[in-house]
């Protein structure tokens, strides 16, 4: 992640929950009082987050904040297990505290669900990505966690690629049509991908050399055809409604992608504490 991006996002995010100042922690505490905590898993997950992005969150708040022994990211938490340690002036640990503890929930929940997934397929050569649907303004983080998972990265947004859409097809006339015009407009160095949702639509694909044909929605079965009526002349691409329930019948069909948007839509938070060290 760009640093600089990233701290002038937690310097939003800082600005949302502090607000003009933390009106309880600053009558209770002057500012040269000094204080340690600790943040604490409350169980087990895997650990998104910790150094790369809990730990600026305090540095933002106050670059004076020391941080000690941040738990690697990738790393299987444990209940009680510490995950990193600050000290610095009291008013500052509190005010950094919840936004620290809100991403590193969010992220470590994305980054555990995604492993679930990959668990699921591994035996298969499957690849398990991420879609658009995130948290506005939390894109960045959110795929990251992703990658902690094992999983991959989609487009991050408009400009990373063609992907033609039902919408598209629907306002241009034809799949064939689409394609076209969106080849008289990019480089030749850029692959053009089709959602599909029949295996007419498939065929037409086919016919117009698209780069990768999105499955949309497809049963299992239906996408098993489709694979082997693509036969490698193209990337094959699943989505849609994609669960921890069915996404090994997906990979069974032999499809190359398999993309969830549950990944970021879906994800629980992990129950992750800060706990004040006496």
């Amino acid at each position: 992640m760009d640093k600089n991006l990233l701290q002038s996002m937690i310097r939003q995010f800082l600005l949302e929950d502090v607000g003009r100042g933390d009106l309880t922690s600053e009558s209770i505490f002057s500012d040269h009082e000094i204080g340690s905590a600790r943040l604490v898993a409350r169980d087990s997950f895997i650990v998104a987050g910790v150094e790369s992005v809990a730990a600026e969150v305090f540095k933002v708040q106050n670059p004076d904040v020391i941080i000690v022994d941040p738990v690697p990211d990738g790393t299987w938490a444990r209940p009680k297990m510490g995950l990193l340690t600050v000290s610095g002036p009291v008013i500052d640990l509190l005010k950094a505290e919840r936004v620290a503890l809100n991403l590193l929930q969010r992220l470590s929940g994305i980054a555990t669900l995604t492993a679930q997934f990959i668990e699921k397929v591994k035996v298969y050569s499957v690849r398990i990505t991420d879609t658009r649907k995130t948290t506005p303004g939390l894109r960045v983080l959110e795929k990251y966690a992703v990658r902690v998972g094992g999983g991959a990265n989609h487009r991050f947004n408009l400009a990373d690629g063609v992907l033609i859409k039902d919408n598209h097809i629907a306002a241009c006339g034809s799949i064939r049509e689409a394609v076209d015009k969106v080849r008289e407009r990019i480089p030749h160095t850029i692959r053009v991908e089709v959602e599909t949702d029949s295996l007419e639509q498939v065929k037409e694909c086919l016919e117009c050399g698209v780069d990768i044909i999105m499955l949309d929605n497809m049963t299992p079965v239906m996408m098993t055809t489709a694979v082997r009526l693509i036969n490698g002349r193209a990337l094959v691409e699943a989505s849609g409604g994609v669960t921890l329930q069915t996404v090994e019948a997906i990979a069974m069909s032999g499809v190359d992608i398999i993309s969830v948007g549950a990944l970021t839509h879906s994800a629980p938070s992990c129950d992750i504490g800060m706990d004040w060290s006496f």
